[in-house]
């Protein structure tokens, strides 16, 4: 078996249909990354053709796990933030496919973005995750600290809702 590689995503039209796959299988399965079942694939390339374009222009960095030539998991690390907030970054869009969980992806991307964070000097990393299903119990293991929760903060892919847990983390 392949060893897991992770690194930062360019704009390629092979990296758009592989991320829109991603998501949508994602969204499919019932993960909360902002998006209702169903998601049209062309509304996931159009997504991810933004995100990367923004990539490209500093204000984020889109990271993906691969297994030899396949994209299995992503993560992406949001660097944009208010003039008062430079020390701070945000995770979003943090998704493993469901064959190839428990295996470490998530846990490998975390630490890469953590490195990247550090590296642009940010001290901070933010992020929110649902209250229902979602990746708290693993944010937790990586270091990560419950702020809070609200209630019914947003939909469920599948409809329903669902509360959002905050999650902050001090990189030294």
């Amino acid at each position: 078996m392949p060893e897991i590689t992770i690194r930062p995503l360019g704009p390629d039209a092979a990296t758009i249909e592989a991320l829109a796959t991603l998501i949508v299988e994602t969204v499919a399965g019932g993960g909360s990354v902002s998006f209702m079942h169903p998601l049209a694939v062309e509304d996931a390339r159009a997504f991810w053709q933004g995100s990367l374009a923004a990539a490209v222009e500093g204000r984020r960095v889109i990271l993906g796990a691969f297994d030899g030539e396949a994209l299995v998991g992503t993560l992406t690390l949001l660097l944009d933030c208010p003039p008062n907030q430079p020390h701070r970054a945000e995770f979003a869009k943090m998704m493993t496919r469901p064959s190839h969980r428990g295996r470490g992806i998530a846990t490998a991307l975390i630490g890469a973005a953590e490195q990247i964070a550090r590296a642009k000097g940010r001290t901070l990393i933010v992020l929110d995750t649902a209250s229902d299903g979602g990746a708290g119990p693993l944010y937790e293991r990586c270091g990560f600290r419950l702020a809070g929760e609200i209630p019914n903060y947003a939909l469920k892919p599948h409809g329903g809702y669902t509360g959002t847990l905050y999650y902050y983390k001090e990189l030294t």
